[in-house]
């Protein structure tokens, strides 16, 4: 079987979970957690967002697990996509990315809950559950940091520029981060040259960089800061 062939476990009761993250080990480690639920099994699994759409759309998961930093498009776009389906499945985040920026974000695309990886084992089997069950699942420091935001408490230091951007412009503003450029920017999100330099210059604005070294640093410096924090 190549690495590009999702893998597909026969689920027979309960409820039915397909896996994409593009670490092997990471969803070796999630279905064996996973399968020792009674209640609980994997029907499929995959490591970027095409195959992962394709095996959803012919699977019909109950429950879909999903990392935001995968090959080709980013997992906030599948999300995106998985709105889509009749019926929609209930959307869990797995991410090492922090959730103090990026829960809202997936929560507007249609995730029903957000678990960070560094987070305790027993806390996705309790997301899973929870969202099964028709809730949303954050972390308590994260729901009490919305619930601020509902009750007129202001944004958080650093936050209110970076909260100006689109998912896409972070998308493209983490990979400026990592130092590609901007051709391999286009290449990988499979958009023409001229889109990526419009996105660099609204993200320009947005966070009021002078120029496009201003721009590159400012993304470096934020990029290795949120590894930091992973």
């Amino acid at each position: 079987m190549s690495k590009d062939t999702p893998l597909i476990l026969p689920v027979q009761t309960g409820t039915r979970i397909f896996l994409v993250d593009d670490h092997p080990l990471v969803r070796e480690w999630l279905g064996s957690l996973i399968e020792r639920q009674a209640d609980l099994g994997i029907c499929g699994q995959a490591e970027d967002s095409a195959s992962a759409f394709r095996e959803i759309s012919r699977l019909k998961p109950d429950v879909v697990i999903v990392d935001l930093s995968l090959q080709g498009e980013s997992g906030l776009e599948l999300i995106k996509q998985l709105q889509t389906l009749h019926p929609v499945p209930r959307v869990l985040v797995l991410s090492m990315h922090d959730e103090a920026f990026y829960a809202e974000r997936t929560l507007r695309a249609g995730a029903h809950g957000y678990v960070m990886k560094r987070a305790a084992t027993g806390k996705v089997i309790e997301a899973i559950r929870k969202i099964l069950s028709g809730q949303i699942y954050l972390s308590e420091s994260l729901a009490a940091r919305i619930a601020q935001k509902f009750i007129g408490s202001s944004a958080q230091p650093g936050e209110s520029l970076m909260s100006t951007l689109s998912d896409r412009e972070v998308e493209i503003f983490r990979f400026i981060g990592q130092g590609y450029e901007t051709k391999h920017i286009a290449e990988k999100l499979h958009l023409s040259l001229k889109t990526v330099q419009t996105y660099c210059g609204r993200i320009k604005d947005k966070l009021a960089l002078a120029n496009a070294t201003a721009l590159t640093h400012e993304a470096v410096r934020w990029y290795e800061h949120e590894q930091r924090n992973a």
